[in-house]
C-alpha cells in the first residue's frame, strides 16, 4: 500500500495512526499542501479532492477520505479493532469521531483558512479567532461526550477510531495556541494515546517531510 499524506495533515495522521495500530506496513508519499502539491499530476488525476489522505491499494485502486480509509482498513483488517463489537459502543465511537472529523476540522482546514484570508480579505487575527472559535465549541462537545465512554482512552481502554481523530485534533489547536484547561479529559486522553507507540512513532515531528 502506499499513503499519500501530508505530515502536518490532521485527516493524515489520523491513517497513520490507524496503520500503525493495525501493524501494517505502507510506503509513504508526501504531498506538501502548503506548496500546492495536491494539484500537481499524478497525484491530481487521481484525487479529484485535491485532498490528503489517500491510500492506495495493492491492486492500484484508490480511496480517500480518512474515515472511510480507517473503517476499510477495520474491515479487511479486523485485528486488533479500530471500533468495539458492541453496537452501541461502535456508535458512541463514531459520534466522537464525527464530532471532530465532520464538526471541528472542516471548519479549520487549510483551504477554509486560506479561503478566509485571501478571498474574503480577513487578516491574521481574525483567522485565529474563527479557528480558536471551532476548536473552543467543538472540544467543549467532545469533553462532555467522553464523561461517558472515557477510560484510558477515548472509549474504554484500548485505542481505536474516536482515538485516531483527536489526537491529530490536539495537535492542531495546540499548534495555533488554544487554550485547552477545559478540556482535563481531552488533554489526559491526548497523553495517555501519546505515549503509545502507534501514536508516538507516526507524530508528524517523525514524518519523512517534517519541516
Amino acid at each position: 500500500m502506499k499513503l499519500y499524506n501530508y505530515f502536518r495533515s490532521s485527516a493524515s495522521w489520523r491513517v497513520r495512526i490507524g496503520l500503525a495500530l493495525k501493524g501494517l506496513d505502507y510506503d509513504y508519499a508526501a504531498v506538501h499542501l502548503a506548496k500546492n502539491e495536491q494539484f500537481a499530476e499524478p497525484f491530481a488525476n487521481q484525487q479529484v479532492s485535491h485532498l490528503v489522505p489517500a491510500l492506495v491499494l495493492d491492486d492500484g485502486r484508490w480511496l480517500s477520505q480518512s474515515m472511510a480509509i480507517l473503517e476499510y482498513l477495520d474491515e479487511v483488517h479486523p485485528e486488533p479493532p479500530l471500533l468495539p463489537r458492541d453496537p452501541l459502543a461502535r456508535a458512541q465511537v463514531r459520534a466522537l469521531a464525527q464530532d471532530i472529523g465532520c464538526d471541528i476540522h472542516p471548519l479549520n482546514n487549510l483551504r477554509v483558512l486560506r479561503y478566509l484570508k485571501n478571498d474574503l480579505g480577513q487578516g491574521q487575527d481574525t483567522v485565529d479567532r474563527w479557528y480558536r472559535h471551532w476548536i473552543a465549541t467543538g472540544l467543549a462537545v467532545v469533553e462532555q461526550r467522553l464523561a461517558a465512554t472515557a477510560g484510558v482512552f477515548c472509549v474504554g481502554d484500548t485505542p481505536g477510531l474516536a482515538d485516531c481523530l483527536l489526537v491529530p485534533q490536539v495537535y492542531n489547536a495546540q499548534r495555533f495556541e488554544c487554550p485547552m484547561d477545559e478540556y482535563p479529559t481531552v488533554m489526559r486522553i491526548n497523553a495517555a494515546c501519546l505515549a503509545h507507540p502507534a501514536f508516538a512513532q507516526t507524530h508528524p515531528s517523525a514524518c519523512p517531510d517534517a519541516a
